[in-house]
């Protein structure tokens, strides 16, 4: 696999696709930036390697009537999470650290969490921690930790009041914003439920303590310099701002421009759960890599043996997202899934009602992004765009069933 920029370098044909079929997609989602619900896109499919597909459309700016090129930079936010993971797996590979290890062996802030019983945000009422908090917790999402920005526990309302919703206090660093969070009661008991949180931005400071490195140097030397990531970072350099996408939000079927932090100096919290950005190309070779059992171009990041555990189910007793649980979502995203060590897992693509194979494995990001991977298809699909939130669409499962349906051999 050499892959290096977003081309096409196999005929459909020669990927087993109906050349015809795979065309559907750039018809369907030519819709979404036609009648104003996205501002534009990319779209790259490869096999074994390969790509297949690759197409933009629309784009990157529309006030400044910018197109989405294959070269377009984007907010990533949580197609950050399976980076961070990949990060905690390569100190795991060294010995440095266990997944049953205690969060508060390298942030002692948590050992003193609690967890909420009751009560109001002005008046909580907590439990002790029955299981300590551990790091797999944090890989699976079960660790109790959750989002300002869900609104829908008192947790999450705590979370908002001190001052995190889609941003931090200004001034904090990933250090401090960790400790505010082991002070802020838990949504429920280490490992009982499965909640969308903050478990990757304080996985994220445990690579840090553990490598003795900032977050950032940390992905650069151990991740995206062995892979030729050259346009992922935490903040966007000056000669490449001009290809940064735009973030949109929807407003009657219709987008309006996100007041956004700036991104043109390395920031002050590095938030390994969403704070990266990239282009299509780069993630592409990550992907890769993992497809390639955590090797590409020469280049090894993980045992072979590693990225099969990681793209496990690991929520216990073998649950199902659907039934373990507090989805984020549509509820129907999550049936036939469970959750591995930094990504979703199918498990039942019949249970899934969408098209694809048992073991596959995937994420998203705020901004609408998807990426999955199919390791019995040996596919690779990423779709880039720029809309806050990502459920405002069903993009993902409508890409998944329009890839699947092209393939003929």
């Amino acid at each position: 696999m050499a892959v290096t920029g977003t081309a096409q370098t196999i005929t459909p044909a020669d990927a087993g696709f109906d050349a015809g079929r795979l065309a559907r997609i750039d018809d369907h989602f030519k819709q979404y930036v036609d009648d104003g619900r996205l501002p534009g896109w990319q779209i790259v499919v490869s096999r074994k390697g390969e790509i297949a597909h690759s197409s933009t459309y629309g784009k990157r700016n529309i006030e400044t009537d910018l197109p989405w090129e294959p070269d377009t930079i984007c907010r990533m936010f949580s197609m950050t999470k399976p980076i961070t993971s990949v990060a905690a797996m390569i100190l795991y590979e060294e010995g440095k650290l266990q997944l049953k290890d205690k969060v508060s062996k390298y942030i002692p802030s948590f050992g003193n969490a609690r967890v909420y019983r009751g009560g109001s945000t002005t008046a909580p009422i907590t439990e002790g921690l029955t299981e300590p908090m551990k790091i797999w917790h944090l890989l699976t999402h079960t660790s109790g930790l959750t989002y300002g920005f869900h609104n829908n526990h008192v947790t999450d309302a705590l979370h908002r009041q001190a001052g995190f919703e889609w941003g931090i206090p200004k001034g904090m660093d990933l250090e401090a914003c960790c400790d505010v969070w082991a002070g802020i009661p838990l949504a429920f008991q280490p490992g009982t439920e499965w909640l969308y949180g903050v478990s990757t931005d304080v996985l994220g400071r445990i690579v840090e303590v553990v490598s003795g490195q900032s977050l950032d140097e940390f992905f650069r030397e151990r991740i995206l310099d062995p892979l030729g990531m050259t346009d992922t970072e935490f903040w966007v350099e000056d000669d490449k701002r001009n290809r940064l996408a735009e973030l949109y939000y929807p407003v009657n079927k219709k987008t309006a421009v996100m007041p956004k932090a700036p991104l043109d100096k390395k920031p002050t919290m590095l938030g390994g759960g969403g704070g990266l950005c990239g282009t299509a190309a780069d993630y592409l070779r990550f992907c890769h890599m993992l497809l390639n059992g955590g090797e590409l171009d020469g280049e090894r990041i993980l045992g072979s043996r590693t990225v099969k555990y990681m793209a496990t189910n690991h929520l216990p007793g073998g649950a199902i997202l659907e039934d373990f649980g507090r989805p984020l979502f549509a509820e129907t995203e999550y049936n036939g899934m469970g959750f591995g060590l930094g990504f979703s897992v199918v498990l039942d693509s019949a249970e899934n009602k969408v098209i694809g194979s048992a073991g596959q494995y995937a994420w998203g990001g705020a901004a609408s992004t998807a990426f999955w991977i199919d390791p019995v298809e040996e596919i690779v699909a990423i779709f880039l765009t720029q809309l806050l939130p990502s459920s405002t669409y069903p993009i993902r499962p409508i890409l998944q069933q329009l890839v699947y349906q092209a393939l003929v051999d």
